[in-house]
């Protein structure tokens, strides 16, 4: 792997994507994204000095179709005008040969538990106006269960309309600052 170079650099969201999948009636996946982040990441000379944080407007839901935004906006799934924001504050930065992993607490619906992102980092460059760049993939696998994001409906055929296991994937790009 190479050398991240070190600094604080701020998510560019303009740049970035906050994404989610989640298995529907059994059969699909329905996917989704996040509009509305921000966060930094700090870069240490040792990797275990290097930090991330972020936080996602819930309300900013979008999986491309409007009646399902709501009901996700709403008290059955994300309570946004209780819970309007989640965040990530990572507490330990490992790396295993070319992998990295970024540990830390997610919360969703006001609950918070601890997680992995696998990441990869893609490389730094700097753009054509001058600001120094990296780049980073990262994904995990949480229970919406563990976050409080119960609601679901029986299947006639058996098991339910939403599954409980959801994807969450990174595409971030980040800033160096002065």
């Amino acid at each position: 792997m190479s050398t991240i170079p070190t600094g604080t650099y701020t998510i560019d969201a303009s740049h970035s994507e906050v994404s989610f999948s989640v298995r529907h009636a059994g059969i699909a996946k329905v996917r989704g994204q996040f509009r509305e982040f921000a966060g930094a990441i700090v870069i240490g000379e040792n990797l275990a000095d290097s930090s991330a944080q972020a936080t996602i407007v819930a309300s900013s839901v979008d999986t491309g179709d409007a009646k399902r935004d709501g009901h996700l906006r709403s008290a059955d799934f994300f309570a946004v005008d209780e819970r309007p924001e989640w965040s990530f504050t990572s507490n330990a930065v490992r790396s295993d040969g070319n992998n990295l992993v970024l540990a830390g607490d997610l919360t969703i619906n006001g609950v918070t538990k601890p997680v992995d992102l696998e990441v990869d980092y893609n490389g730094s460059a700097t753009d054509p106006y001058g600001l120094e760049r990296v780049g980073f993939s990262a994904e995990t696998e949480i229970s919406r269960k563990d976050f409080g994001l119960t609601w679901n409906v029986a299947l006639e055929a058996g098991g339910f309309l939403v599954g409980d296991k959801a994807k969450i994937g990174l595409e971030i790009s980040a800033v160096k600052q002065a």
